[in-house]
């Protein structure tokens, strides 16, 4: 397809942005080929600075969980603008965003807001450390919990070893207390606590990771971390900066059934706009300065437009039936991309929750990084630039997770299935 404008605009962004991009995902490395440049968005769909119509399955990376440009949204930004961008005081906004979390999430008593995902699992991090008076953290292979130096970790050869960093730039004794396991092996999870005993002050989890593609926990497997921290006196801290507000009203720990002590969140919270926070029991959240010992702060935290944007998102998340919505068109999709991957004879594992889903193109089941490292990349390039042909927009890259809203219609999801079964049959 051609895009001489996006062409255009990409060349330029070159210059004084390095990679031409600001985050390093939208370069489209991962799939090869050209990027393209959006200018314009409503509902489900995008529109690229060419002129192109595509079906929009990254909304955002998640926070679009009503579609684009929602008039509610709109509305309440436009509202909160004309009474100051921005105050570094106290605002009556961030009271009624603690309220609406804390209401729907039942393990949250006590909440504060960042400016983004990473801030609200870093702080929830030091938050840990500081209340339980212990270093190491347990997180899992696949699981990203933002750019935060001691969580930038790959797996070990093995579930006792640490892990050593996976960017340059952050020294080997930023994650010396951080240790990785296998997502969904319970063993490995017991073998890391008999080894660091009175060490661990928590583990942090996606409870469905979404950063590499998309894979469920096993039954039992977040009840057992819900156990096993309990028993040796550690946190249990659920990321939920994507599955927050998104795969139930109050996140996948509704969906589980699981109260974990502390919670992030982020995306879905700001309507489109840049947010994170964190919460918890009110004991643990209570270790923050100005109360505790615990130091964390940020200027634009709570900023009266993002709070604006969130409170108006969740508001009317709860005012119909958006989650049975949700729930109907991820069904729809998964049967229809699994009937079209049968019909052209392509292994594929669809995997789904709710509103959130990923395709693998393998025979095995998908329950961890590993297995999902055996997926056909070559075959997803061909496939994600086919259906981009198509006017559908699905993340550029293999170990990313797609998100539907509630503006994606039946249609938009039948459309989407006559395009995978025609490029499908191609591969």
């Amino acid at each position: 397809m051609n895009r001489p404008q996006s062409e255009k605009l990409f060349a330029e962004a070159l210059q004084y942005i390095p990679g031409g991009v600001n985050s390093p995902v939208r370069a489209f490395r991962a799939v090869g080929g050209n990027l393209f440049f959006v200018n314009r968005a409503s509902g489900s769909k995008i529109w690229d600075v060419d002129g192109h119509e595509l079906i929009d399955y990254v909304c955002t990376w998640g926070p679009a969980i009503l579609g684009h440009a929602h008039p509610k949204i709109i509305s309440a930004v436009k509202m909160a603008a004309e009474f100051g961008t921005s105050f570094g005081i106290p605002n009556p906004l961030e009271v009624t965003m603690a309220k609406l979390i804390c209401e729907r999430v039942p393990s949250v008593k006590k909440v504060r807001m960042t400016s983004s995902g990473t801030e609200a699992c870093m702080s929830a991090i030091r938050l840990a450390r500081g209340f339980t008076r212990r270093d190491k953290i347990v997180k899992f292979d696949g699981c990203y919990h933002g750019h935060v130096d001691s969580l930038l970790v790959k797996a070990g050869s093995g579930a006792l070893t640490f892990g050593q960093p996976d960017s340059a730039g952050v020294p080997a004794a930023f994650t010396s207390h951080t240790i990785v396991a296998p997502f969904n092996d319970e063993e490995a999870v017991k073998e890391i606590f008999a080894a660091n005993k009175n060490q661990i002050a928590g583990i942090i989890v996606e409870p469905v990771p979404g950063n590499a593609g998309l894979y469920l926990p096993r039954i039992g497997f977040l009840e057992f971390l819900q156990e096993i921290t309990m028993e040796n006196g550690a946190l249990l801290i659920f990321d939920e900066v994507m599955t927050g507000f998104r795969l139930a009203r109050g996140g996948a720990q509704e969906r589980f059934g699981i109260s974990p002590d502390l919670s992030c969140f982020g995306k879905v919270i700001g309507g489109g706009l840049p947010v994170g926070a964190f919460g918890g029991r009110a004991e643990i959240m209570d270790y923050l300065a100005p109360l505790g010992p615990v130091y964390q702060a940020g200027t634009l935290s709570g900023n009266p437009i993002a709070m604006a944007a969130g409170i108006a998102n969740l508001e009317e998340l709860q005012s119909g039936d958006a989650y049975a919505k949700l729930e109907k068109l991820g069904e729809q999709l998964a049967a229809g991309m699994k009937d079209a991957a049968k019909s052209a004879n392509i292994p594929m594992q669809f995997n789904h929750c709710g509103s959130m889903f990923c395709g693998y193109f393998t025979g095995e089941p998908v329950h961890n990084v590993a297995d999902a490292m055996r997926s056909d990349r070559e075959r997803f390039k061909k496939f994600f630039h086919g259906m981009l042909d198509e006017g559908i927009y699905l993340a550029p890259s293999q170990f990313e997770s797609g998100f539907l809203s509630t503006a994606h219609t039946a249609e938009d999801i039948a459309q989407t299935i006559r395009a995978a079964a025609k490029v499908l049959g191609t591969l």
